[in-house]
């Protein structure tokens, strides 16, 4: 059904390519095959990096204005097509209807966001201070920049990469998840109807992604690297950037703690907690991992949690009134299943609070109660719908365990008011804070890690910077 809507083959210098070798897309609802794509080789990705590279002077030299109103076409054709992306988002990545509906909303204002930047790229002019020189500071675009994306959001972390690339006159080669492709083939699609001029966007799919990346980021023509995945993965990624010192945006992974203090409104963070957890069913680097709870109000809050979770309507996304979808795959559903298997062992107390359908890759809620800081939930990303609930007593000891990771990209403090959040906020060592809400994502907000959740910033005013060297030129006036 999806190939109907969604394009299948390779986007390389403004042609559909279909290849010899195919991938299949599976429906993790249904384990049926959904689509039938082209598998790119190694020769096609170097194809795509020369399209780029030869559209890249001319994408380059385009006034940001127009570059600027042809993104803004891309935001309008996606914002009047919301349905048809979320049903891609939904086929193809398994999660429920709104879930995916939220997910188009959102990465559709990149287009949006970064249509505004691209005209207001500031530079700089003052006097050195021995008033021997003019100090004039300008950007301009890297050049071609490779962008591989995860399968947990297709869409948003497309257009989360590709929009600032654009605004800031870069071109681009994107290789989205082997899992979820066919998402971001549609918005390549979607780029083409708002005007995007041949081999400035190039999209590729494959099932040799080791091998084609590889070569790509080899290939002295790319100038930047943008990833979204695991830290497992962006390590080797950065092993072979550093042979070229090419420059390197990275997105990784998380172990968000989820604060609640003291004081904190209980029935507030339990509204918040099912937004941090349970957005794409908790497989999000900004999900809600590990739960610290202060004894005042453990077992209120947990009871709250358990009640909210048995209230999800769990199924396929064809069903719209259910809340929680499948996983992207069996095998990502087993994975979570054997975490909990392993916290069970440790002695940790699991509570499913409904029922999942047997057939796909479905899984129950679960809150687990009982469980130790350093056990195997606290130390690892669970992604997926599984709350495990931590108890303390000192507050000081909370913002310990909540910083005693390698990971630091989110975190969640809910507290009795927003100045006590604040001051527990500026003690946390993850690179954004959402305190007293939920959902800290914004294309207007610069989002990324400290330690070993990433490199850089995407959206914000940081975003577009990403894809910019600064040019200094000293000048005598």
């Amino acid at each position: 059904m999806s190939s109907t809507i969604a394009p299948t083959g390779l986007l390389i210098a403004g042609e559909w390519l279909q290849t010899s070798a195919r991938m299949p897309v599976i429906d993790p609802a249904t384990g049926s095959s959904i689509a039938d794509i082209s598998n790119a080789s190694v020769a096609d990705g170097i194809d795509a990096v020369t399209s780029a590279h030869d559209a890249f002077q001319s994408w380059g030299a385009t006034p940001a204005r127009v570059r600027a109103e042809i993104l803004r076409k891309a935001f309008e054709i996606m914002s009047a097509e919301l349905e048809t992306c979320a049903l891609l988002i939904s086929l193809e990545n398994g999660k429920a209807r709104r879930d995916a509906m939220g997910e188009a909303t959102y990465a559709a204002e990149f287009f949006r966001w970064f249509s505004e930047e691209a005209s207001r790229i500031e530079g700089g002019f003052r006097y050195a201070p021995a008033r021997d020189k003019t100090i004039i500071t300008d950007h301009r675009p890297m050049g071609v920049a490779y962008m591989i994306t995860p399968w947990n959001f297709p869409a948003a972390m497309a257009t989360r990469k590709l929009a600032p690339a654009l605004a800031a006159g870069c071109t681009a080669v994107l290789k989205p998840a082997g899992e979820t492709p066919l998402t971001a083939l549609w918005i390549g699609d979607v780029l083409q109807r708002a005007g995007v001029p041949a081999g400035v966007v190039n999209i590729i799919t494959t099932s040799t992604s080791g091998a084609v990346s590889s070569a790509i980021l080899a290939d002295p023509r790319v100038a930047t690297l943008s990833f979204t995945g695991s830290t497992y993965v962006g390590k080797m990624l950065l092993v072979q950037t550093a042979e070229r010192v090419l420059p390197s945006s990275m997105e990784l992974g998380g172990n968000a703690p989820f604060l609640v203090l003291e004081g904190a409104d209980v029935d507030e963070a339990i509204a918040g907690a099912m937004i941090a957890k349970m957005r794409n069913g908790g497989a999000a680097c900004t999900a809600a991992n590990r739960f610290y709870i202060h004894e005042s109000v453990t077992e209120e809050f947990t009871s709250k949690l358990e009640g909210a979770f048995a209230a999800l309507k769990i199924g396929p996304a064809s069903d719209h009134a259910n809340d929680l979808g499948a996983m992207v795959s069996v095998k990502e559903r087993d994975k979570i299943h054997e975490l909990l298997e392993e916290a069970a062992g440790e002695g940790a107390v699991l509570s499913a609070s409904s029922k999942a359908p047997t057939e796909g890759a479905f899984i129950a809620p679960y809150v687990v109660r009982g469980v130790e800081h350093g056990s195997v939930l606290t130390r690892n990303e669970i992604f997926g719908p599984v709350a495990p609930i931590v108890t303390f007593s000192d507050q000081a000891d909370a913002v310990r365990m909540a910083n005693d990771t390698e990971y630091g990209l989110i975190s969640y403090v809910f507290a009795k008011d927003a100045g006590a959040g604040i001051k527990v906020a500026r003690q946390m060592e993850s690179g954004m804070v959402a305190i007293n809400r939920g959902l800290a994502s914004d294309p207007a907000a610069p989002f990324g890690g400290m330690k070993e959740s990433g490199l850089g910033r995407e959206g914000g005013f940081a975003g577009i910077h990403e894809f910019l060297e600064t040019q200094y030129f000293a000048v005598d006036l």
